[in-house]
C-alpha cells in the first residue's frame, strides 16, 4: 500500500544586510531539507506558509513548488533549498503545509512543524 510522506528539518539565520530596524524590517533565511519518509516516490507540487510576527500578525503565502522547483523525491531521498522572509518584528514563527503527488497521482499533504525566526538578542 502506498504511504506518501514528507518530513523536514529547518535551519534559520538572521540576515542583517536585508534588515532595517528603523523601518522596522527584519529578514531571515530558512534552509529546509525535505526527506521522503514514505514508501513511494512523490513530487512536491506546492506549499502554504503561515508567517506570524511578534505582534501576532499572520500572513499567508501559497504557491507552486519551492524556489521555482517541483522536485520528485524518491523514498529515502532528500531535497534541500533556501528561501527567506521579512518580518516587522525581530521575532516570529513560520509553519505550513507541503502539497505532494505520488507517481500514481495520489494527492497528499505533509505539515511543516512551526519553527522560530529570531534575532539572537531578541531571545533574552
Amino acid at each position: 500500500m502506498e504511504h506518501p510522506e514528507f518530513t523536514c528539518t529547518v535551519v534559520t539565520q538572521y540576515l542583517p544586510e536585508q534588515s532595517d530596524a528603523g523601518q522596522p524590517l527584519y529578514a531571515f533565511s530558512y534552509t529546509i531539507t525535505i526527506r521522503n519518509t514514505g514508501n513511494v516516490a512523490a513530487q512536491l507540487v506546492g506549499r502554504r506558509w503561515l508567517i506570524t510576527d511578534g505582534t501576532g500578525n499572520t500572513e499567508e503565502v501559497r504557491g507552486l513548488g519551492v524556489v521555482g522547483h517541483q522536485p520528485l523525491i524518491a523514498p529515502g531521498k532528500e531535497f534541500t533549498y533556501t528561501s527567506w522572509t521579512q518580518l516587522a518584528t525581530p521575532r516570529g514563527l513560520m509553519r505550513g503545509t507541503y502539497y505532494g503527488m505520488t507517481d500514481s497521482a495520489h494527492a497528499f499533504e505533509s505539515p511543516i512543524p512551526p519553527f522560530e525566526l529570531a534575532l539572537a538578542q531578541a531571545l533574552h
